[in-house]
């Protein structure tokens, strides 16, 4: 038995590829002088950015991508599945209140951060608590070990933008990780034969 719909593997997995895929072309329609490395992702989706269309409608996508993943990821526990949606709806919210070219933004900066913080958490959160064995991406010690990772880049982040020489790295890595997890998650729910099941085998 299955412990994740086939369906699940694509929102899981395009939630990472459209956010790679949408920011470079962004940062191309940009020009030269945007910097990626000191510059972050909220630029690009800013009003008046060459890219603002694209990437106002990747976070859309991007936030339906997670709010799928969560519906289908019947092995993690119900709090772990909120979280990552709510994460999702986070994305959404974000086209709501764009940055500004220059300059700070109370109200984006607000959805940003409870986006990071709820995508940071929900692997912590998704682990059943049970004996019987559990996907490999939904056991507890992986997932607290993913859900500290995502803090600690979350931090790195909140460093390097009060100041630090690279925040623009430091957002795309947490952003990327976050979004490649629940593909992860997604996959060993789909590999998993379950307890007292056999595992699949090529014939």
């Amino acid at each position: 038995m299955r412990r994740a719909p086939w369906w699940v593997l694509l929102s899981a997995s395009g939630a990472p590829v459209l956010l790679v895929g949408a920011s470079a072309i962004s940062q191309v329609l940009q020009g030269p002088a945007y910097n990626p490395a000191v510059e972050t992702l909220s630029i690009l989706a800013s009003y008046g950015a060459r890219g603002y269309w694209l990437m106002t409608g990747i976070l859309l996508v991007l936030g339906t991508c997670y709010i799928a993943t969560a519906h289908g990821l019947r092995e993690a526990a119900l709090p772990g599945r909120i979280a990552l949606a709510g994460g999702g709806l986070a994305a959404m919210a974000l086209t709501l209140v764009p940055a500004p070219l220059s300059g700070g933004a109370l109200g984006h900066g607000l959805v940003a951060a409870i986006g990071f913080v709820l995508l940071a958490v929900w692997p912590a959160l998704a682990p059943r608590h049970r004996r019987r064995p559990a996907p490999w991406g939904l056991r507890f010690k992986v997932s607290i070990v993913a859900s500290a990772l995502m803090c600690l880049c979350a931090l790195w982040f909140v460093f390097e933008l009060q100041g630090g020489k690279s925040p623009g790295i430091a957002e795309r890595v947490v952003t990327v990780v976050q979004a490649v997890w629940p593909l992860v998650v997604a996959v060993s729910c789909r590999v998993w034969a379950g307890p007292g099941e056999p595992v699949p085998t090529k014939s």
